[in-house]
């Protein structure tokens, strides 16, 4: 087994981009998925959306349907080949960069994304990942997290616990290694109270296979 400490985070997904996508083929979270695929998009309706840790764009591709524009950000570069691969009316923009450094970006956002994100954050760090992001986004700008339901263990058990109460899963890739990936579960009093002094409105939606939160920036 590859253990996957924060620092080789980004070695997983660089390897895993080219099959990534296939979780949004699972049979059971279809009827979630074109719900969240038909909502998500309008939450922001012509504004400059940032896109964070967005992997293959995947969730960038609807929000550009509707939104001013998108630019998709994620620590690997062939996770971002992919966004720009994608077949939309209107181009998505990407950048390469950490998503605890997004205040090095020379831009203001109206409008914030990060699906399948939160998640993989060490709980001690969510703080500075908010930090982060708030850095880059106008006030009254609409923040959007979501991530998966507990029921994700059905397929994936939680195989550790660390001192600090993250959370991991193992997951195999088809070149057969393992890794152990951490994968966080926040409850919705655990989701307002780590943003409750970065925004207000806070809301909070809970389907069969993923959590979706909200609220608006200070």
């Amino acid at each position: 087994m590859v253990y996957q400490p924060e620092a080789e985070m980004k070695v997983y997904y660089r390897d895993r981009a080219p099959d990534y996508d296939l979780v949004y083929s699972y049979p059971e979270r279809q009827d979630d998925l074109r719900y969240l695929e038909n909502y998500i998009p309008g939450l922001f309706s012509n504004l400059d959306v940032i896109d964070v840790a967005a992997g293959t764009g995947y969730w960038s591709q609807f929000i550009i349907s509707q939104a001013n524009s998108v630019l998709a950000t994620d620590i690997t570069q062939e996770a971002l080949n992919q966004v720009k691969a994608r077949q939309t009316k209107k181009p998505i923009d990407i950048k390469v960069i950490d998503a605890f450094s997004l205040d090095e970006i020379d831009q203001r956002f109206t409008g914030a994304f990060a699906g399948l994100w939160i998640s993989h954050i060490p709980r001690q760090k969510l703080n500075d990942f908010l930090a982060s992001l708030h850095s880059c986004l106008q006030s009254g700008s609409p923040v959007v997290f979501l991530d998966n339901s507990l029921s994700q263990c059905n397929r994936l058990p939680l195989s550790y616990t660390d001192r600090n109460g993250n959370t991991y899963q193992d997951r195999k890739l088809d070149s057969d290694s393992v890794y152990r990936v951490l994968k966080n579960f926040p409850s919705e009093a655990e989701l307002r109270s780590v943003t409750r002094d970065y925004g207000s409105a806070h809301k909070y939606l809970e389907m069969e296979n993923y959590w979706l939160f909200q609220y608006v920036a200070n």
